[in-house]
């Protein structure tokens, strides 16, 4: 096609766009309606197309992908089917306030509002769980609100924007124009906002700080350390954020998420003033809006002033990036004299989370191999699922950006998001933690990984049943048991059908021998390990259960 002077495609726009973000990678299933944009990405060497076995695998790669890096994950995908297919992506996206902006070819303008073949109002479909979703009909726009959708995506609480564009737009030629790149502001406390702080921290006895995705996002983790050491703060972090601050340090006190321990969610229980950084106090890191009584006084710091006195009426609520406001509450005057507080509740977390010198079940024994064999800077992602809760309880995540779960809970994230963080950092080690249930849910993105030579260790723990619903099923209607049986599936010999390396073990040492394998190896790797049915949870067993039930 000749090029007119001073003129490009609207899809080489989007291209631009795209480099000026500094994206490295870009996740599809290759569609008809934006080929044009793909074309003009072929033509791009810094950017990598990733093509998927299915939408919502790209879409958890895009997802994990920016997680790891910071910058928004990109996915394609074609019309209403592929954006159907990957709208899970964009709900963990909305939840888990990551950014991610999702180009969808839609049909072509003459035959919108005709339900056309396989036609969706995207931007109708996509407004609930996106934070903004734009229908780009005009190609002159496209410079416009391309750089608004990044900008969106990154600025205040991230999260997913969905552009959808009719395919005829791909092609229309518009003036080339510079984008730059997008700089997210950084907002910072004021002098009265820290003031504030200073004269509550004052009167305080029992301080304790909730740490969340937003000290993340805002790479403030050195900053949390200095004002937890400087104060003496015990330091807890909300559900899924657990290497916000570092898991051995003196002042760790836990994570607040499903099944935590007791003494764990006692501590915030026992504050009498909470500091909570960056975190919107979900239903799971807040114990189903019941963690926070009246009686105490919560400081709440976030950059979205939406999420403050949503859940909880704060004393002081600081609209701030999180960096600027720990740098700036390192300053405050206060002397802190409840070093016994941090000291006792540090001792009840480490009670809670210390695993016995004798492990009761393969579960414990992953957790404890994983804990020393894994080299520094090794990444671990997670699925949904009870398997987690060994993890949740025992692992010692002790360095920053270590730790990728979804908050949304989505099942088949574990492993595609895997992905999207080798391909990110290529030269760490990746660890996936599945279910069996969950990972046959993208199992596909195998094939992915070999395709682009992606050495990924995936660790299935395969029960046969969906292990969290059959855990509520016995707890509500027990010993009636149905839909929760799963058939027995050899994820090690489905690896190797999938071009990957598959290994089934069962026992600890057998395990470690395959884990030390895969480090090195040079395609997707799963290790499969059966574990006992029976053992449902970290603290019960199905037998367990039901006479809990029998003796109600």
């Amino acid at each position: 096609m000749k090029q007119e002077k001073g003129k490009i495609t609207a899809a080489k726009a989007i291209v631009h766009c795209l480099k000026s973000e500094e994206i490295s990678h870009v996740f599809c299933v290759p569609g008809e309606s934006y080929l044009p944009l793909m074309d003009a990405i072929f033509d791009e060497p810094s950017i990598q197309l990733i093509s998927a076995r299915h939408e919502g695998g790209a879409s958890f790669m895009a997802e994990g992908y920016a997680k790891a890096t910071g910058k928004p994950g990109v996915v394609l995908a074609t019309r209403g089917v592929g954006g159907a297919n990957l709208a899970i992506g964009v709900h963990t996206a909305k939840q888990d306030s990551t950014p991610m902006v999702v180009f969808l070819g839609q049909v072509h303008n003459d035959f919108l509002g005709r339900e056309g073949f396989q036609e969706v109002d995207l931007e109708q479909f996509f407004q609930p769980i996106a934070k903004w979703a734009v229908e780009i009909k005009d190609a002159k726009r496209i410079p416009e609100l391309v750089q608004r959708a990044f900008r969106v995506a990154q600025t205040g609480r991230p999260g997913p924007v969905v552009v959808s564009l009719p395919e005829d737009v791909f092609l229309a030629k518009i003036d080339e124009v510079i984008f730059p790149k997008t700089i997210v502001p950084k907002p910072a406390p004021s002098q009265q906002d820290i003031l504030r702080v200073q004269d509550i921290l004052q009167n305080a006895k029992r301080p304790v700080v909730i740490a969340g995705g937003g000290v993340k996002l805002s790479k403030a983790e050195r900053e949390l350390l200095l004002f937890a050491e400087k104060f003496t703060i015990p330091v807890s972090v909300s559900f899924r954020r657990h290497d916000v601050f570092p898991n051995d340090h003196p002042l760790y006190v836990g994570h607040l998420g499903l099944g935590t321990s007791k003494g764990i969610i006692e501590t915030v229980k026992q504050a009498d003033v909470i500091i909570a950084i960056g975190t919107r106090l979900s239903e799971v890191t807040t114990q189903d809006y019941r963690l926070l009584s009246a009686g105490q006084t919560l400081i709440h710091i976030d950059i979205d002033a939406n999420e403050l006195g949503k859940v909880y009426l704060p004393k002081a609520a600081i609209i701030a990036d999180c960096k600027e406001a720990l740098s700036k509450l390192l300053e405050i005057d206060i002397q802190p004299f409840w070093h016994d507080w941090a000291t006792s509740r540090r001792k009840i977390y480490e009670q809670a989370s210390t695993l016995p010198m004798e492990k009761r079940n393969v579960n414990e024994s992953v957790i404890a191999s994983l804990q020393e064999h894994l080299p520094q800077g090794a990444i671990i992602t997670n699925d949904a699922g009870n398997f987690a809760g060994w993890l949740h309880s025992f692992f010692q995540f002790t360095e920053k950006h270590t730790y990728i779960g979804p908050t949304s809970g989505a099942m088949g994230y574990g492993m595609p998001a895997a992905i999207g963080a080798k391909l990110a950092y290529p030269d760490r080690v990746v660890v996936s933690l599945s279910g069996d249930g969950g990972f046959m849910m993208t199992v596909q993105e195998l094939e992915t990984a070999a395709r682009y030579e992606i050495p990924i260790i995936s660790v299935v723990f395969n029960n046969r049943m969906y292990g969290t619903i059959r855990m509520h099923q016995e707890l509500h209607f027990p010993k009636r048991v149905i839909g929760t049986d799963l058939g027995n599936v050899s994820f090690a010999e489905l690896a190797k059908c999938l071009n990957g390396n598959g290994i089934q073990v069962e026992t600890e040492q057998q395990f470690t021998e395959a884990l030390l394998q895969s480090l090195h190896a040079k395609k997707p790797t799963v290790i499969e390990v059966l574990t006992d049915p029976n053992q449902i949870s970290v603290t019960s067993t199905i037998e367990q259960l039901r006479k809990r039930v029998d003796s109600i």
